[in-house]
């Protein structure tokens, strides 16, 4: 879920410089903080891309057991704050914090491959659907697959949940955030305006905490001034080579007007766009089908059934539309329009990172924006179900998977191709 923020706001209060005490702020612990390398980004995001059925939550919930509790890259708290923080900027959620764990492991060349990375996979199948749409005017049979992997995706996302509901309702500031988020949902609040709210209300507690303690800071500076000021270390973040510009040479390509229009429309729409598939839907609708007479309803929705039975980001519907539009250069262009804001609002993001989780103020904030995140996965997890479980035979699926992945160390990868299995078995 996104939120309708601009990623501005994160400036705020950037100039606080009351950090938490070491008995107040958590320690991220990171046993393999290692820098990574470009391979090991670029054979996990493959692998991740080409598995990831089942939209953003299922996407967060892969990464999750990779980075957390297989690869050891990051605490779960580290991760719940990225995935927090990406839902206060445009995009999709799950590119984005693909992009976001390449620039912790790799700096800038880390944060472009892990995001391309990631992108690519579903990028490749939906050309290759492209191709036979445009050439048969129709989309492959796939209810048989998502029959057998949408029960799993469940299963996925809920394990995922359990683990994130223990890190981010660690205290009771952050259960009346969640429970207050389902309260409002329920009552037919936006979830955008909620997600807004909640972060407003960590901010404002986050002063108050802040007001708390410095009598305390001031006290201690007092009993300190008699002595001469001792030379603390500070920790300087490792260096990692940082690029003049991120660009992508679009401005020296030669194309042709057109595919420049069609490059600009999805920049726009990857730019300001927050929400589902549905969200996109309407964009695009309003752009391409009643301004610019360029597809037709019919494509549309084809399109975005493209994005959501292929694994990897349902924002590959650009890919599909590019292709019916302008051919192999047009998927392309509209694909680079749709993903080029992502790495960009990622890139500014790194750069505040650790001082919005070090400040006081912005430590409450990002507490109250996970827990609302938190509860906003929940409430969509509990409307897949009934989209998901549709039967005896696939609540045993779900239960069986969920079952293994809290009993096992079984990659969820394996589950997937299973339910792809047990689809294909099941199918007329």
């Amino acid at each position: 879920m996104h939120s309708a923020a601009s990623p501005f706001p994160l400036l705020i209060l950037m100039n606080d410089k009351e950090v938490l005490p070491p008995a107040v702020l958590p320690q991220a612990k990171q046993p393999n903080d290692q820098p990574g390398t470009i391979g090991e980004l670029a054979l996990l995001f493959l692998r991740l891309g080409t598995v990831s059925f089942g939209g953003p939550l299922a996407h967060i919930a892969l990464m999750e057991d990779e980075v957390v509790t297989r690869r050891r890259w990051l605490d779960r708290q580290h991760f719940l704050d990225l995935v927090g923080a990406t839902n206060l900027i445009p995009g999709p959620n799950s590119t984005e914090l693909a992009i976001h764990i390449g620039q912790l492991r790799a700096g800038w060349p880390g944060l472009i491959v892990a995001g391309t990375a990631f992108i690519l996979p579903a990028m490749l199948i939906v050309l290759v659907l492209s191709y036979l749409y445009a050439h048969y005017g129709s989309l492959p049979q796939t209810e048989w697959l998502l029959y057998g992997v949408k029960p799993v995706v469940i299963a996925i996302i809920a394990q995922a949940l359990w683990k994130f509901t223990r890190t981010a309702l660690k205290g009771a500031f952050a259960a009346v955030i969640a429970i207050a988020t389902v309260a409002l949902v329920a009552s037919g609040r936006n979830e955008v305006e909620v997600l807004i709210l909640m972060a407003g209300i960590g901010l404002i507690a986050g002063g108050i905490k802040r007001a708390k303690l410095q009598p305390e800071e001031s006290e201690t500076t007092k009993q300190s001034d008699a002595e001469p000021p001792a030379e603390t270390p500070v920790a300087t973040p490792p260096k990692r080579w940082t690029p003049a510009f991120i660009g992508v040479g679009a401005t020296s390509l030669a194309v042709a007007p057109p595919l420049w229009h069609l490059f600009l429309i999805f920049l726009k729409i990857g730019s300001v766009i927050y929400g589902s598939g549905y969200v996109l839907l309407a964009f695009l609708r309003a752009d391409l089908v009643q301004h610019l007479h360029w597809i037709t309803d019919r494509q549309l929705v084809d399109a975005v059934a493209i994005g959501q039975v292929t694994p990897g980001p349902v924002f590959t519907t650009a890919t599909f539309i590019g292709y019916q539009i302008a051919g192999l250069p047009g998927a392309l262009v509209a694909t680079l329009g749709i993903f080029l804001p992502s790495f960009l609002f990622v890139g500014l993001l790194s750069i505040l990172m650790d001082r919005l989780r070090q400040s006081v103020v912005m430590r409450q904030f990002l507490d109250a924006v996970n827990a609302t995140s938190l509860a906003l996965m929940g409430l969509v997890t509990y409307q897949l179900l009934h989209v998901s479980i549709i039967n005896v035979a696939t609540a045993v699926v779900a239960l069986a998977s969920l079952a293994t992945l809290l009993s096992t160390r079984l990659n969820s990868a394996w589950l997937i191709a299973a339910g792809a299995i047990f689809g294909l078995l099941c199918h007329p």
